[in-house]
């Protein structure tokens, strides 16, 4: 939900993520982080802005997350057979 909710700008977000801006405009290209064109030409520059709830899926989406994983930790040993 978009209305009734902050906004943050591009290089706010990159600050807060410690980023570059160029990467916070690649993930919103990309789709990853919804942002809104608040420019008054849509065919000139875009001027983006983050609603807050978007950058919170952003966030939730970017998390880590445990992975059950069943493989040994470690490099797998080549067996030696008599032709090597």
């Amino acid at each position: 939900m978009v209305h009734n909710s902050r906004f943050f700008t591009v290089v706010e977000i990159a600050e807060r993520l410690g980023v570059n801006s160029d990467k916070v405009l690649g993930w919103i290209r990309s789709g990853e982080l919804t942002g809104i064109n608040t420019s008054a030409d849509k065919a000139g520059r875009p001027r983006w802005r983050i609603p807050e709830s978007s950058f919170g899926e952003f966030l939730i989406d970017r998390q880590s997350r445990a992975v059950a994983n069943d493989r040994p930790v470690g490099r797998k040993k080549k067996m030696k057979t008599r032709f090597d």
